[in-house]
């Protein structure tokens, strides 16, 4: 650890949530669920105001929906708008210092030790914290983030998340098992539900108690990497750099379906259209990969991974998806699958196609039953369609952004029975009108992300 507070992150509250209600006038204040909006969905990002309800992030949308209150908006992510909003939010970073450690779309480590002549005294870096908090809302229009600061990465996350929304914590040097002690072990990370369970029947609830337990007891609970890492934590012992180049290692897309599909041609058709996303995201990251991927979840919620891998490096969709079926072929489907998704590995930064490559380790298969929270993505990077494929869809999505050659810029309130109803207004209007279309008016066109700067 180090000898002052020095490190920060930052992390956008309820981010996807939050740019919907800036750039949709009509919907802040109210309760507002981005994610899967259909009936198997799940919440990706559920506004403050939606979580005073009780919903929350890898709720099923059904729960959410019986949770919040009539006249909660339910819309669809809008990946585009997020990527836009998230380069802001970095490069408002980068100018407070060099390095900078993304860890999500809404998220980074910030080093300011690294940053030229800065202040590390606890009162300077408040200060700091304070102008940088203004920053990011100036930039962003509005979306507000909550700053961790410490002298460690650890710390300085559990500081982030305790003062949420628009919080600022700032840990003195020193101070770590302090502040640390009194908290539940559910607040490390790497304590999930069940290690939760084998502490409490050991009678360690606090990080603090987890702290007084024997390093040799831990190691027989939890076994040496686990076991070292919680006596570790427990003891606020961190000393990750923060690092400004984190290895993409794969780039994936998946879909939960509604009903449990059975039918080859449907779920060759979903595969293509999942290829299709996997492959524009390599093209756009400059990225290519060797083996190809499909994960399958069954109607129970056992799930399968199978794996190829090629000769050489592709980020054609087509080679992707003939891969995906390949693989896919191996399975019986005969009973329903609830979940799709496929995957590019074995990254490099460039492509050399040989179509008549071999195939090497052509089966590689993991079966474990998952839980339908997994169904939600750690990063919105794991699910974004491109721009051009959100542009290219044919079925108006609630919250997609429109454009109508009378009405001007809108997005979709809601769609059904053959029609489309748009609510005319932006990031800088007042709440606008609604009005109803059919849902092929060749008047009404998908549009670009507003522009909350101008």
């Amino acid at each position: 650890m180090r000898r002052e507070p020095s490190i920060l992150h930052v992390d956008l509250d309820a981010m996807f949530a939050a740019v919907e209600q800036r750039d949709k006038v009509s919907l802040r204040g109210r309760p507002v669920i981005v994610g899967g909006v259909a009936g198997r969905g799940v919440v990706a990002t559920a506004s403050y105001e939606a979580r005073a309800y009780g919903a929350r992030s890898a709720m099923p949308t059904s729960e959410a929906r019986r949770r919040c209150p009539s006249g909660t908006a339910f819309l669809a992510p809008r990946f585009a708008a997020y990527r836009r909003t998230s380069q802001v939010f970095m490069g408002v970073l980068a100018e407070l210092s060099p390095m900078v450690e993304q860890v999500s779309i809404d998220e980074a480590y910030v080093d300011l030790a690294a940053g030229g002549d800065h202040d590390l005294s606890p009162e300077a870096v408040t200060a700091i914290a304070r102008k940088l908090k203004a920053d990011v809302a100036a930039a962003t229009g509005g979306v507000t983030a909550s700053v961790g600061v410490a002298s460690s990465k650890l710390v300085a996350k559990i500081g982030s998340e305790l003062n949420k929304p628009d919080g600022l914590t700032v840990v003195p040097a020193g101070d770590e098992r302090t502040v640390l002690s009194p908290m539940p072990v559910g607040s490390l990370p790497g304590v999930g539900p069940a290690a939760q369970e084998r502490l409490r029947r050991a009678g360690v609830q606090t990080i603090g108690h987890l702290a007084a337990v024997e390093l040799g007891d831990l190691l027989e609970w939890f076994g040496q990497a686990h076991g070292a890492g919680l006596y570790r934590l427990a003891r606020a012992d961190d000393d990750r750099r923060v690092v400004t180049d984190r290895e993409t290692k794969s780039v994936s897309a998946e879909e939960t379906f509604d009903v449990d599909l059975t039918d080859r041609a449907r779920l060759h058709h979903e595969l293509d259209l999942l290829a299709r996303r996997v492959g524009e995201r390599l093209r756009a990251a400059g990225l290519s990969g060797r083996t190809v991927t499909v994960k399958i979840r069954h109607y129970d919620f056992t799930t399968i991974t199978r794996s190829l891998t090629r000769d050489q490096p592709t980020d054609d969709p087509q080679l992707v998806a003939d891969y995906a079926r390949r693989l896919l072929s191996e399975v019986n489907t005969s009973a329903g699958i609830r979940l799709l998704g496929v995957g590019v590995s074995t990254l490099t930064a460039y492509a050399q196609d040989d179509l008549f490559s071999s195939l090497v380790v052509p089966d590689d298969v993991v079966e474990e039953p998952g839980p339908e929270a997994s169904d939600t993505p750690a990063s919105a990077s794991a699910l974004a369609p491109s721009p051009s494929a959100e542009l290219a869809t044919a079925t108006w999505r609630p919250g997609q952004d429109v454009r109508h050659d009378e009405y001007g810029a809108g997005w979709v309130w809601g769609s059904g029975l053959g029609r489309v109803t748009v609510r005319f207004e932006g990031p800088l209007t007042p709440p606008g009108p609604v009005r109803t279309f059919a849902v092929d008016d060749t008047a009404l066109h998908a549009a670009d992300p507003p522009d909350w700067t101008s």
